[in-house]
């Protein structure tokens, strides 16, 4: 795989230039911005300079009434445009950046900066059992890593939900990207691999709940304890689900964590899913900041150098099985 002294010399030779012209268009777009906050600023420093200052009250109305009008046409004028430039931007940024990434990571990866993961596949992992409501993603890449095939991308689930006085809000059920790889097994049952917050927080209180959970397969309990505090293990098959879970893979799963952060896992129908939660939104291009600014891109680059590493880190191209 490509180290990160290699990504620093292809974005010197591949990327910079790349950047240098998008970074052109960023400023271009937030002219629009400056348009409309100008008259905002402006009016306010005028109230608060006639209301506490000079004292003359009875130009507020006006001040008002003068200070929406300027921005209402000027936000009628500039916002459409800026919204407009503002995909451009992102479509660029994908296709000319992050495109180029994950080809120099492995050719053999194909991306499509709209495309995700399916909703049925994110449900037929059984590792989240809320009903979705909203479900949206976008940055899949797909193809083979050595022997395994693989699909990832970014995805956002959620559910509605109404508070006491009726109004609705969505509540997410997970934000992060989503990997599935060919295990190269036809199992015979399901094994759900969750990280344990339940007896984290509760103790022993916590695993009784555990095993209550009705929504969940049997608990299966292993033994290797650094992994029973980290994660819960449900599973159909209690035989299959430890030939699944080796000492081997068990410690390569809580090694990948260290990396990855909040991670869920299943085996099931010849394939392994595997969820990490984020908080933040990869592969976007920066309105705010420089484009030309390193970290952020190397940023992404370990992200993809991560989820493309699942399959080395799992060791998912050994054929310890094979299909029946």
């Amino acid at each position: 795989m490509k180290t990160a002294e290699e990504f620093n010399r292809y974005y010197d030779v591949n990327l910079i230039s790349k950047l240098r012209d998008l970074e052109n268009e960023r400023k271009k777009l937030l002219r629009p911005v400056i348009f409309l906050c100008l008259p905002f600023v402006g009016s306010v420093v005028i109230f608060f300079l006639n209301f506490f200052v000079l004292h003359f009250h009875h130009l507020d109305r006006a001040i008002f009434v003068g200070a929406i009008l300027i921005n209402g046409t000027l936000g009628a004028v500039f916002l459409p445009r800026f919204f407009k430039l503002k995909k451009t931007l992102k479509v660029k940024y994908k296709e000319e950046i992050i495109k180029e990434m994950v080809y120099f990571i492995d050719p053999s990866l194909s991306y499509n900066s709209t495309s995700f993961i399916s909703q049925s596949d994110f449900e037929n992992s059984k590792l989240f059992t809320k009903g979705i409501d909203r479900y949206e993603g976008d940055d899949l890449v797909v193809g083979n890593i050595g022997k395994t095939e693989v699909r990832f991308s970014e995805l956002n689930a959620q559910y509605e939900t109404t508070d006491k006085d009726g109004r609705s809000r969505y509540v997410s059920i997970f934000n992060g990207i989503f990997f599935i790889a060919d295990f190269h097994k036809d199992f015979v049952g399901e094994t759900i691999v969750l990280p344990d917050t339940a007896e984290k927080l509760f103790g022993k209180l916590g695993a009784m709940f555990q095993k209550m959970n009705i929504s969940r397969p049997d608990l299966v309990k292993l033994e290797n304890p650094d992994f029973e505090k980290a994660f819960v293990v449900y599973g159909t098959d209690q035989v299959e689900t430890r030939y699944i879970l080796t000492p081997a893979l068990i410690q390569r799963i809580m090694d990948f964590q260290k990396k990855s952060g909040k991670i869920y896992l299943s085996f099931l129908y010849s394939k392994v899913y595997i969820a990490i939660s984020l908080n933040k939104n990869l592969f976007e291009p920066p309105l705010f900041k420089s484009m030309l600014n390193y970290k952020l891109v190397e940023d992404y680059f370990k992200y993809l150098i991560l989820m493309v590493n699942i399959v080395e880190d799992l060791d998912l191209n050994t054929r310890i099985w094979s299909k029946n």
